[in-house]
């Protein structure tokens, strides 16, 4: 059983770290190797009055108008590792371990928070406030992976961004911490990370931590040590120096590069985890500008294309990385659950599959294929940059098709 944590990694960078007035976030999703990520679109809607919402194991009010995303999931459950509305608010998730073991009984997972806090937040603040009054109200717990053998359960922390600060928000149960941030540069991982700087917490979070007897209430409360198990809320983040590196101008290559590292450990590729995913946001300051959000839809950043997301209206979706729906079929949904799985591949990840191979096996042509696909990113890229150095109002008819075009062009590639 994969008792361990997996170790994902967040990142966020504000100016004058980042390039001219641009946030920049990132997250390498580390999951069970086998495990598929599909890339949807929601577009936003209204609700009637009393209707719910199936999450990934319960069922919740709905709220009168959930907000358009996009989102980076596993492709069995209902939430998201990470993933981006219409407002410019960014938001991915960790899988942590604190004293107090997770609840095995199914409540909300810490990535179906990830979509509600998405779909429900216009600000970082507002879907942190909806993050925690939800787990106030359902709770946490679940399997997070899908294995019929084994339940596997953790609590969640959150890195929350938007176009001028984010939040950071550490959970045990119900009861949770939270940091602002407006400056330099912040990486989470999958321990605590914080400690006495608390800008908002649960109301009755020190009387609890007093009655467990982890904290006598005279030294300065410190979050980690309240809760972690023993020593283990060191600095984890290796990316975070790989940042600092950067040169103080944290741009959306600079972060993708960060992602692909794997001598720091921020790209996972181990023997029960890989980065299965991964996402990069660029989030000017300056509301005239767009949001534009880089997502891979396949495994491995090291070996994968980037490929731009912005919202505009009506956007096109893209089928290609969406994996099949099984329905009310599907094993996750039945009871007991996961009794089987089901090919879960989309349509890129098998092609990308055929690349992975390629690279492993043949040198010469691998090479030569991975220099055409970071061809092909560095065009998105530079793309984008036009974007936003422009002074002209983009025309949403320009980009309506982009992340579709860009999945198109890379299938072809490996075509």
């Amino acid at each position: 059983r994969m008792a361990a944590a997996p170790p994902s990694y967040c990142f966020v960078a504000f100016p004058p770290c980042s390039k001219d007035g641009l946030v920049v976030f990132g997250k390498n999703s580390a999951r069970p190797r086998d495990e598929v990520q599909e890339v949807v679109y929601f577009a936003a809607a209204a609700h009637d009055p009393g209707s719910k919402v199936e999450c990934t194991y319960i069922e919740i009010e709905q709220v009168p108008k959930t907000h358009a995303v996009v989102l980076s999931r596993p492709s069995w459950l209902w939430g998201a590792e990470m993933g981006a509305n219409e407002h410019g608010v960014c938001v991915a998730n960790e899988a942590i371990m604190t004293r107090e073991p997770a609840s095995e009984s199914e409540a909300l997972l810490g990535m179906d928070l990830v979509r509600l806090g998405l779909e429900r937040g216009a600000t970082a603040k507002e879907a942190l406030d909806v993050i925690v009054a939800l787990l106030e109200e359902h709770g946490q717990g679940g399997n997070y992976y899908e294995d019929g053998n084994s339940c596997h359960t953790f609590q969640s922390a959150f890195l929350i961004v938007d176009r001028n600060e984010a939040w950071i928000l550490e959970t045990s149960g119900k009861y949770w911490a939270a940091e602002k941030i407006t400056e330099g540069v912040k990486c989470i991982c999958n321990q605590l990370s914080l400690t006495t700087k608390i800008d908002a917490e649960h109301p009755e979070l020190r009387n609890y931590v007093k009655s467990q007897g982890w904290w006598n209430g005279d030294s300065d409360f410190n979050f980690s040590e309240a809760f972690s198990l023993a020593d283990d809320h060191l600095a984890c983040c290796a990316g975070k120096e790989s940042l600092e590196k950067q040169g103080g101008k944290v741009t959306a290559q600079a972060m993708i590069d960060v992602l692909r590292d794997k001598d720091s450990g921020v790209c996972v590729d181990s023997e029960s985890f890989l980065t299965t995913a991964s996402i990069v946001s660029v989030l000017p300051q300056d509301p005239s500008f767009p949001c534009i959000h880089y997502f891979t839809g396949t495994p491995d950043p090291s070996r994968s294309i980037f490929k731009p997301f912005i919202f505009v209206d009506d956007v096109k979706l893209v089928p290609k990385v969406q994996s099949p729906s099984f329905g009310n079929d599907d094993p996750a949904k039945k009871i007991p659950r996961f009794q089987e799985k089901p090919d879960r591949r989309h349509e890129l990840y098998k092609a990308h599959e055929w690349a992975r191979s390629l690279l492993e096996n043949d040198q010469d042509k691998g090479q030569k294929l991975m220099r055409i696909m970071l061809d092909l990113e560095k065009q998105g890229l530079e793309a984008m940059e036009d974007i936003l150095t422009r002074t002209e109002i983009l025309d949403p008819a320009e980009v309506v098709d982009l992340f579709y075009d860009c999945v198109d062009t890379e299938l072809k590639f490996f075509k």
